[in-house]
């Protein structure tokens, strides 16, 4: 039976992979472990506990007492956060995955590990429409910088020590169940909440920044795909490209107008733009549809319905949106 520990799973990510994996595992085989309290499905419905992936011993310790064999390590600073703090977020970042990779490497009992990578690998030097799997990745973000590093470290643990590490370079991930975390591309989420809130939602990118985007239930189904398919199937060993659907957020406005009319949108950029204007427009991810089978579903149109309905409801405001 593999035992399952997820390092950041009260995050936008790991919340809801964690529910996923219980259902596939077993509550009683995924232990979902962060530094900040998870939300209340993940406490009641499994094993859960604080954890810091920097207290090695703690971390060693943890994963020798739960006989753990499959690591998801999605603990990060992001892109927007990360320049406020770009010595710190580097140590995070790049620390917290070399204590993960060292200690696959030294128990065998672990034979998988899943680390997520991300768009802001690609720079201003990148081609930006239809970016293929190996490219120019000149980052120029402590995000960027520290995600290329990793994907350096996995496919070296790999080709080193034969250490079975995973990875996704994530476009931006849209869900309503978690609030955003300090990303480039959290607008698309904020702009729901704003919608729904106040009618209004000043923008911190231009009207016209088209980025690849992903709905979360496409991404963790993605994630578990890759996770599960046989290890000769994976011939990428940095990050596979993974692409959803692209827009800006004048197209995203558009769309919510369809069922708020009366909702406005006005545009203050911050130094996001600048990290956006480094990143794809769209994606070419036909390496992960080929070795994994991918495959995404939700467009735009239906993503905006889930966004409503599912914020509406946090607001006891479902009634809203017939849809």
């Amino acid at each position: 039976m593999e035992k399952i520990l997820i390092i950041g799973a009260a995050g936008q990510i790991g919340s809801e992979l964690t529910m996923e994996l219980r259902k596939i595992f077993g509550d009683e085989n995924v232990f979902a472990t962060d530094i900040k309290e998870p939300p209340q499905d993940i406490k009641e419905s499994g094993p859960w506990e604080i954890l810091d992936v920097l207290d090695t011993k703690r971390l060693v310790h943890f994963v020798i007492r739960h006989k753990i064999t499959q690591i998801y390590h999605l603990a990060a600073v992001l892109s927007g956060n990360a320049e406020k703090i770009p010595l710190q977020a580097w140590h995070i970042n790049m620390d917290s995955l070399l204590n993960v990779l060292d200690l696959a490497k030294e128990i065998p009992e672990i034979h998988r590990i899943f680390w997520p990578s991300s768009i802001a690998v690609f720079g201003p030097t990148t081609p930006k429409k239809n970016t293929p799997q190996l490219t120019i990745t000149e980052p120029n973000t402590v995000y960027g910088i520290s995600k290329l590093a990793g994907e350096r470290w996995a496919e070296y643990y790999f080709k080193r020590y034969g250490v079975d590490v995973r990875s996704i370079r994530y476009p931006g991930l849209i869900s309503y169940k978690t609030e955003p975390g300090g990303g480039t591309t959290d607008y698309a989420v904020e702009i729901f909440y704003a919608a729904i809130k106040q009618g209004k939602y000043e923008c911190f990118l231009e009207k016209d920044t088209y980025l690849p985007m992903m709905f979360m239930s496409d991404a963790i189904q993605a994630t578990i795909k890759l996770m599960m398919a046989d290890p000769e199937k994976i011939t990428v060993r940095s990050g596979y490209n993974v692409g959803g659907i692209s827009f800006a957020p004048k197209d995203l406005a558009n769309e919510i107008k369809k069922y708020i009319p009366d909702f406005k949108i006005t545009y203050k950029p911050d130094f996001r733009q600048k990290i956006a204007e480094t990143w794809p427009q769209s994606i070419d991810d036909s390496i992960a549809r080929r070795d994994w089978g991918l495959k995404t579903t939700i467009d735009i149109e239906n993503m905006t319905k889930i966004m409503l309905k599912g914020v509406a409801k946090k607001f006891g405001k479902e009634h809203l949106f017939n849809f």
